[in-house]
């Protein structure tokens, strides 16, 4: 029983069996926003809006839907949007650096421009360990694969490999993360992810600031193939989060070719976009190379 505020007592009803079960799925609603209130941010984490659903990736709707594919005319060995493209076959165009010398892999693909929402959804994976994030990007990767039009057979897909000690640094190799998911998005593919194949032997400093020939002699010599029998005479594509410059994109894939791949691919979720080609590294022909078994 209580009291009422004049002093009379008034004896309260017991609670139903109904009141019972709405009081406790109203608590536990409660208990469930709370526990997701400290499990997930409330505020996007490219824009700082605020988030309308509860979602493992702490970025809004509007960032991204604001990511979208490359529109425009590319070269389709590159992947560059460049003035200058012209017919080289009946299906291939060309950008004025293919024209004039054909780069080692065969193509390059990628889903968007690096700029914007997309290099902050990337930053966010790698530099923040958003782990989910790969997850979308798995999907803009799977996009870009899709503009080669591979049919179903024994492809080897490699991410680019880390150097160990960035690897054990950052926790993960965002390259293997990305392309686990969009191998996901492409099962018929029958594709096989090769983790293991090929190592980064050597660190490296970052790219920028350097030239062209630094950039070269930089990455020279920082990967190698430890699984010959599994590259020989196979198709390899390469797979990245970024192509900016591609000097590791090229000395990955003239590694490949030294150790018997009969062609390399190469896709990324994003790529620096250039006005010209100037910047753009094209890796000569290899001399045959006699390797260990």
């Amino acid at each position: 029983m209580v009291f009422s505020s004049t002093g009379d007592i008034i004896r309260k009803t017991a609670p139903t069996g109904r009141n019972l079960l709405n009081s406790a799925v109203s608590g536990a609603a409660l208990v469930a926003q709370g526990l997701f209130a400290a499990l997930f941010p409330s505020d996007c984490r490219l824009c700082g809006a605020p988030l309308e659903n509860i979602s493992r990736l702490p970025v809004c709707t509007g960032c991204l839907l604001a990511i979208a594919p490359i529109t425009g005319e590319t070269c389709d060995i590159r992947g560059e949007r460049l003035p200058g493209l012209r017919q080289l076959a009946a299906e291939t165009r060309a950008c004025p650096v293919c024209q004039e010398s054909r780069p080692i892999f065969t193509k390059a693909a990628a889903y968007e421009s690096y700029q914007g929402e997309l290099r902050d959804l990337i930053h966010l994976l790698k530099y923040e360990q958003v782990v989910p994030a790969a997850g979308v990007l798995g999907k803009m990767l799977a996009e870009a694969i899709d503009k080669f039009g591979f049919s179903a057979g024994p492809l080897l897909v490699m991410p680019v490999p880390l150097h160990r000690s960035k690897r054990r640094a950052r926790g993960f190799n965002q390259a293997e993360l990305i392309a686990r998911a969009a191998l996901k998005q492409l099962k018929p593919l029958g594709a096989e992810l090769a983790t293991n194949v090929m190592e980064r032997c050597r660190d490296t400093i970052s790219h920028i600031g350097l030239t062209r020939p630094q950039r070269a002699e930089n990455i020279r010599g920082a990967f190698r193939v430890v699984h010959l029998n599994r590259v020989s005479g196979r198709e390899v594509l390469l797979v990245d989060d970024v192509l900016t410059t591609g000097t590791t994109a090229s000395e990955c894939a003239r590694i490949l070719r030294k150790a018997g791949a009969t062609k390399v691919w190469i896709a990324t979720v994003a790529r620096t976009l250039k006005q010209s080609g100037a910047d753009l590294k094209v890796e000569p022909e290899f001399e045959p190379a006699v390797w260990a078994s």
